[in-house]
């Protein structure tokens, strides 16, 4: 082949071999890797068999397989069997391992034994991340995404789910028990086997309402209404789309200056609308200031989280989401009445006073109750209301969300900075993690799946704002 560059004959035999040394720049992203794990107490991060027995067979060190799953999830190699590969036939591995191959099992297993442990160790970068000065800003999103989890959703079964099944499954067993009828007047060895093979179908329809009939009892006895058969922690979850999935609420805490996801949850928990002050409290935390201003979507917007939120110190941004009917079919809503502090009470569009009636309790919760005098007479009520009078309930701490919903009109861009903020980090770790998104099962080995993709995903961030050596350098320091 002329004028091509031309490669090294692979027979040609060297008498001084490379080093592996010599295949790895001074900027490759797993020297990186290798100057973070080596920092790392992990005796006191609580890994396991850092201190080796005296008898029995070697292993191997914690140290070479946390750095081997960091790689891999750097590298989107989240598979055992796929680290088992690459470790025998990838030069970076190679040189990262010192050219140790662990079998898949023995990988899994340090995942599966040592979660609390790695999780710490994705805890501690964003620590390091803090002492370099990069959340200085004080400002986070706070955002939700479903994660699929290994359960397919005909393996995930509620109780409106449940019915259906068995009542599809009584219809198919009444159709074979009339087949069954019409096939026993005729004579004839097709008959015979006809009517064999019709019974073995009752039969398997049967066994199957029953195994039904026993997980409509399981679920009686859930606390969530929800069975699922490969994942037990998998919960359905309400998508963009209609089918929805069946996975994990991934919850993270992003500062808006650098992007960095400074804290994360895993949960079953269905709704955001609970976990506001979760949330918060791991981003205070990480962070190391109380007075954190706090940007969240109308997912999250619930009176008692956002008054338990500025409890703690922090600032919420959460706009309200207007569920009432009303406007759909014409008439005012809430936001349309004006509240009167100085007496309590309320101006309807009409321009009438709604005074305080009296306080119910409703869902746990003090709600005060106003309604005008004059609604008979109004020329608006078609538009108002349908009954006697229009009323309008306040719950008794309303002034504090009141209150937040003023601070974040003055604060028009706020919604911008937090999906310019939170989104971009999911849609990274989706792409990164593939379309099964997790590989394991239960809840806390798939929270350590989540720490490994968020300690990959701050890494990435560090090494595109400071570049490899810099990193290095601080990390060793």
């Amino acid at each position: 082949m002329k004028r091509f560059i031309i490669g090294q004959d692979r027979n040609q035999s060297t008498l001084f071999p490379e080093s592996l040394e010599a295949y790895i720049d001074e900027d490759n992203t797993v020297r990186v890797v290798d100057a973070y794990v080596d920092e790392l107490d992990l005796f006191e991060l609580g890994f396991e068999r850092v201190n080796p027995k005296a008898t029995g067979r070697p292993g191997y060190h914690p140290s070479v397989l946390l750095k081997l799953y960091i790689y891999g999830y750097l590298n989107r190699i989240q598979s055992s069997r796929c680290l088992e590969r690459e470790a025998n036939r990838n030069v970076e591995l190679m040189w990262l391992t010192e050219k140790l191959a662990p079998d898949f099992k023995t990988i899994t297993d340090f995942r599966k034994d040592n979660g609390p442990a790695i999780q710490t160790a994705c805890t501690q970068f964003v620590i390091l991340c803090r002492e370099l000065g990069f959340f200085a800003s004080t400002m986070v999103g706070i955002d939700g995404a479903k994660f699929k989890a290994v359960n397919a959703r005909e393996k995930n079964y509620t109780r409106g789910k449940l019915t259906r099944r068995i009542g599809q499954i009584e219809q198919s067993i009444e159709r074979y028990l009339q087949s069954l009828d019409a096939t026993d007047l005729q004579d004839g060895d097709a008959a015979d086997i006809k009517s064999s093979q019709l019974k073995e179908r009752i039969s398997a329809m049967r066994e199957k309402m029953a195994e039904l009939v026993q997980l409509k009892d399981d679920l009686t006895a859930s606390h969530d209404k929800q069975i699922s058969l490969t994942d037990p922690d998998a919960r359905a979850m309400a998508t963009s789309t209609k089918a929805g999935m069946v996975g994990y609420n991934v919850q993270t805490v992003v500062d808006t200056e650098h992007h960095m996801i400074v804290a994360h949850e895993v949960t079953n928990i269905v709704s955001d609308k609970l976990l506001l002050t979760r949330m918060t409290q791991l981003g205070q935390s990480a962070i190391g200031r109380k007075d954190i201003k706090v940007f969240a979507d109308r997912g999250y917007f619930s009176g008692d989280e956002i008054m338990a939120t500025e409890a703690l110190g922090a600032i919420p941004y959460v706009p309200k989401p207007y569920t009432s009917n009303a406007r759909k079919v014409g008439r005012f809503g809430k936001h349309d009445f004006i509240y009167q502090p100085e007496d309590n009470s309320y101006q309807c569009p009409a321009g009438q006073k709604m005074p305080y009636r009296f306080t119910s309790v409703e869902k746990g919760k003090d709600m005060q109750v106003y309604w005008p005098n004059g609604c008979d007479v109004c020329s608006l009520k078609a538009k108002c209301t349908t009954g006697k009078h229009r009323r309008i309930k306040r719950w008794i701490n309303e002034d504090i969300t009141d209150a937040m919903l003023k601070r974040l009109n003055a604060l028009p861009e706020a919604m911008a900075i937090r999906r310019a903020t939170v989104e971009h980090p999911f849609g990274t770790l989706k792409s990164w993690m593939g379309v099964t998104h997790f590989l394991t099962r239960r809840l806390p080995n798939v929270k350590t799946e989540m720490s490994l993709s968020v300690l990959a995903y701050n890494i990435r961030r560090m090494i595109s704002m400071m570049g490899a050596k810099e990193l290095i350098r601080v990390i060793q320091a």
